[in-house]
């Protein structure tokens, strides 16, 4: 499977799913709400993230979304642990896992092992991976441009995902057009700091988004999901 297989005829909008709660109930609870208003405002996918919880409530969630809503997208990045990412995606049928990094992160010498256990893992998969490359708290080791990082990434994923300085924070035009002029045709997903303001143009240089703060109360990560700015920013997505 591509991407524009997983997408056909489509820009994506995928909505961060993560994991925020006190505790097992409440984290589910909120899950249980939070997925339910994604999907009924017209959202393509969801991305399971560590970012509050762990990786057990990551399992859960993908557990629940197999088991309640098995014809829709879904995907996981399990933040600092691409094994197991994999292994959650293929036992509950994630299409797809983000990685943050796959080119640029490391010194030349320890790209080697970094690769083969990539491909490794990506032959044993049908999930797609969605790629950083000069991603957000991301180290830049690899004495290379961002051209060449560029063209050597898209060999280690299936879309490439640019973000800016950090969670919530824009993603400048120019990163967006730099990353679109190197990659040509190749997909790429803008993967931080997409407002309702800036979606639209945002999908006409790129396949898709990925938005987490933006719909939560004061548009931070910290924050609730709000279902009327779901809305909004689908109906600006969509338009």
């Amino acid at each position: 499977m591509t991407f524009q297989e997983l997408f056909p005829n489509k820009k994506a909008v995928i909505a961060m799913l993560h994991l925020k709660g006190t505790t097992a109930e409440d984290i589910q609870e909120r899950a249980k709400r939070e997925i339910s208003i994604f999907y009924q405002n017209g959202v393509d996918a969801v991305l399971v993230e560590n970012y509050f919880g762990s990786t057990n409530d990551c399992q859960w969630a993908l557990e629940y979304l197999k088991e309640n809503y098995p014809d829709r997208i879904y995907g996981v990045n399990i933040l600092g642990d691409t094994k197991s990412a994999f292994s959650l995606a293929d036992t509950y049928g994630a299409k797809f896992i983000q990685i943050d990094s796959v080119c640029g992160h490391l010194r030349p010498h320890r790209e080697p092992a970094f690769v083969k256990s990539l491909d490794t893992l990506r032959s044993n998969s049908k999930a797609l991976v969605f790629g950083g490359v000069r991603f957000k708290y991301q180290p830049i080791q690899s004495g290379r441009t961002v051209e060449e990082d560029l063209k050597i990434g898209m060999t280690r994923c299936d879309a490439v995902v640019v973000t800016g300085a950090g969670t919530g924070l824009d993603t400048p035009q120019e990163k967006i057009d730099l990353f679109r002029s190197t990659l040509g045709d190749f997909p790429l997903i803008t993967g931080a700091g997409v407002t309702v303001q800036t979606v639209a143009q945002t999908l006409s240089r790129c396949d898709g988004v990925i938005v987490g703060s933006w719909l939560k109360d004061e548009h931070d990560a910290y924050g609730e999901v709000n279902e009327v700015f779901v809305q909004q920013f689908m109906a600006a997505a969509k338009g």
